[in-house]
């Protein structure tokens, strides 16, 4: 294949799993979620980033995962929620990475490790943002929630990614 072709493929790439990864954003914040604490999510955005991390590479899933962080914070949170979701994304990409590249859990896993980090950067923020440790108090909720989210991100991104690698 021509080097201009692959390079063609690989922005389509790219615009198709940031777009994926905005939608997922959107879509996410329609699911109510049963626990009293400001800014539970479903983490959908998530999957997206764990297929671009298992079937490009880790720069890809950081160039995506900025973007959408960017952009959503555009057009859904504002300046505040975009400190928010950076650190909560890239700490989580961080540790996605470093988990992957050790080998020894499975995609599930990773997105477990991946849930619980960011929910961990997210606190880490709003602590520093409000002057107010007192918010480590919702650590132990946001500790499950990311278990529960990243279990159920990994499972799907586990199921899509024989699709993803088909096309890729």
């Amino acid at each position: 294949m021509r080097e201009s072709t692959k390079r063609s493929r690989k922005i389509a790439y790219y615009g198709m799993f940031a777009a994926l990864a905005l939608i997922m954003s959107y879509v996410e914040r329609f699911i109510p979620v049963p626990v009293p604490v400001p800014g539970v999510k479903p983490g959908l955005a998530n999957i997206v980033i764990l297929l671009v991390l298992y079937t490009m590479d880790e720069k890809s899933a950081f160039y995506i995962s900025v973007v959408r962080v960017i952009v959503a914070s555009l057009l859904f949170s504002g300046m505040a929620g975009f400190f928010y979701s950076i650190a909560g994304a890239m700490l989580s990409l961080g540790v996605m990475i470093l988990l992957k590249k050790a080998d020894k859990m499975s995609i599930v896993g990773v997105s477990v490790a991946g849930g619980i980090s960011h929910n961990v950067g997210q606190i880490l923020v709003a602590c520093a943002v409000l002057e107010n440790i007192r918010l480590m108090y919702y650590l132990p909720i946001l500790l499950i929630s990311g278990i529960i989210t990243g279990f159920f991100t990994g499972i799907v991104a586990k199921a899509a990614m024989r699709y993803v690698r088909q096309i890729r």
